[in-house]
């Protein structure tokens, strides 16, 4: 256990400096996404409330408080390995949560604005972002 802890917890200082650009471009995505959530209505407690979430107003802000210090952590590069754990939960019910009902049809969300708007083709276009954040 104390192996699995040290490996969350020191992570290599020596890997290549292209790692930054990583960390800057994937931080961020998580730190604004975070704070579009408490700005505007329809990304935070709206979509959660339009998705079924239980207890949207909670769970809104508990995931936009994640992304905003999991964003900041991963921009600094401290604690990585540790917020990476519960990042990849919240893209795993982020992709399960909108994903599924796209593909079907029946999506609460609004429908992507060009083809293809259903199926595997539209599901494949819009989890991008998940996708590269997992």
């Amino acid at each position: 256990m104390k192996e699995v802890l040290a490996w969350f917890t020191n992570p290599p200082s020596d890997g290549p400096k292209s790692t930054i650009v990583l960390r800057l471009m994937a931080g961020g995505v998580f730190l604004w996404e975070g704070i579009l959530k408490f700005v505007y209505a329809n990304q935070g407690i709206g979509r959660f409330t339009k998705l079924g979430m239980p207890l949207p107003h909670f769970t809104a802000d508990f995931v936009a408080c994640l992304e905003i210090a999991g964003g900041l952590l991963v921009f600094s590069g401290w604690l990585t390995r540790l917020i990476a754990v519960p990042f990849v939960f919240e893209m795993i019910v982020a992709i399960l949560s909108t994903k599924i009902s796209l593909y079907l049809g029946t999506s609460p969300l609004p429908l992507p604005p060009a083809p293809p708007r259903v199926g595997m083709w539209a599901v494949l276009h819009e989890v991008r972002s998940e996708y590269a954040q997992v």
